[in-house]
């Protein structure tokens, strides 16, 4: 497991140019919050909430994230607690990663490393998205991606 530094200078190497004050401290207080003593984690979690809230994310500290994160435009992102997230992982605003209840795939996605998810787009159920996958904006993904593909669409193809 990368420790705070790591994941912290990962998640700002993934944007071009000057990293906005937003930006970093997003990235310092999720960071934070998943490092350190009790206390301090208490007092980080509590200051991101507010944050967050603020920008309208809802992105769990428990989440399983890998370095490297990328918000191109970092509002109304939603991901359950219980996703988990590769590294060099973008999303653009309005993500929905969430659990689906029941059926065949009910549980939460797992996404791979280098992957992009397109705005206004939707990964539900316990699925696996593949290494090097680009999900279309507008996207409605459901089932399992293979590695390098492409999905578009509502209901998704893999093209």
């Amino acid at each position: 497991m990368s420790n705070f530094r790591e994941l912290y200078e990962g998640d700002l190497s993934r944007y071009a140019g000057t990293v906005g004050g937003w930006t970093r401290c997003f990235h310092f207080l999720l960071r934070k919050t998943q490092y350190g003593s009790r206390f301090l984690k208490s007092l980080y979690h509590l200051f991101y909430r507010l944050f967050s809230d603020r920008h309208c994310m809802e992105i769990s500290c428990k989440t399983v994230i890998g370095k490297g994160l990328c918000m191109k435009d970092p509002y109304f992102i939603t991901v359950n607690s219980n996703s988990v997230i590769g590294e060099n992982v973008t999303l653009e605003k309005n993500v929905t990663i969430g659990k689906q209840n029941r059926g065949r795939y009910a549980g939460c996605p797992v996404i791979g490393d280098r992957v992009e998810i397109g705005e206004n787009s939707v990964v539900v159920g316990r699925i696996r998205i593949g290494n090097d996958v680009k999900i279309a904006p507008d996207s409605y993904v459901n089932r399992d991606v293979p590695d390098g593909a492409y999905a578009a669409g509502n209901p998704f193809e893999i093209r």
